[in-house]
């Protein structure tokens, strides 16, 4: 699940994959925006931490399965 985290004054964001579902991706966002913290892990393991104050948005992809073979 590709994440992305936009930071207040800031062009730049922060975008990872992560192995948690949507569901689960949401609930810890919403639990940051009314604490102090948003604590997210990619899938390979690395700590993701951003304070909840300068969270500007967080974007979460849609699941897809792997596609296989080539487009044309």
């Amino acid at each position: 699940m590709e994440v992305r985290i936009g930071i207040k004054e800031n062009g730049r964001d922060i975008s990872f994959e992560s192995d948690q579902d949507a569901k689960a991706l949401t609930a810890l966002v919403e639990d940051a925006l009314s604490g102090s913290m948003l604590k997210l892990t990619d899938n390979k393991g690395k700590l993701i931490l951003v304070p909840s104050s300068s969270i500007a948005y967080v974007e979460i992809g849609a699941e897809e399965g792997r596609r296989v073979g080539f487009i044309a």
